[in-house]
């Protein structure tokens, strides 16, 4: 089976939450496609980031802890926001926990003890590699000129970088 027949197969829409748009059936598909597969990597970050939240120690335990607190507040008003994208342009979103974890393509964390260091330094290399997510499916949003998807994520693109930003800084890469 093809990615666009999949894409396809995985985006029926039933007749009741059918979503009136402009843009082609295939714009439809291949947007949506990208959509789920990006909210299912901010879920899985979202996640993580409170995991580290709440299992942070040392001696930056407080700036750490709100730092990470700030991120996952962040990430997860992003989840409403790419699914509701997803349903305006007459596609679905992620139904369930399995749901995510077949779209995944960020990694999960379920070691029982991360030093603070290295749980930044991941952190950081998953919001850039988010970034790459971002942009590759901004590519796919100009294709079939969803103007108004690409527009949300270049602002989801600069808060990642932000965060990127914050936590290389500390950790010096």
């Amino acid at each position: 089976m093809t990615t666009t027949e999949i894409a396809s197969k995985e985006n029926r829409v039933s007749p009741e939450l059918k979503t009136p748009t402009d843009l082609s059936e295939d714009g439809v598909a291949a947007v949506s496609v990208e959509l789920r597969q990006l909210l299912a990597d901010v879920f899985v970050l979202y996640v993580k980031t409170k995991n580290f939240h709440w299992h942070m120690s040392g001696p930056q335990f407080r700036d750490y802890h709100l730092l990470l607190d700030e991120h996952a507040d962040q990430l997860f008003a992003m989840t409403d926001d790419i699914a509701e994208r997803a349903r305006k342009i007459g596609g679905t979103s992620l139904r369930s926990i399995s749901d995510i974890t077949r779209h995944q393509r960020l990694h999960d964390n379920n070691v029982a003890f991360v030093t603070p260091h290295e749980m930044l330094v991941e952190l950081s290399a998953d919001n850039q590699q988010l970034t790459r997510y971002l942009r590759a499916t901004h590519a796919v949003c100009d294709e079939h000129n969803d103007v108004a998807t690409a527009s949300v994520i270049e602002n989801w693109i600069d808060e990642t970088e932000r965060r990127t930003w914050f936590l290389s800084e500390i950790v010096g890469t």
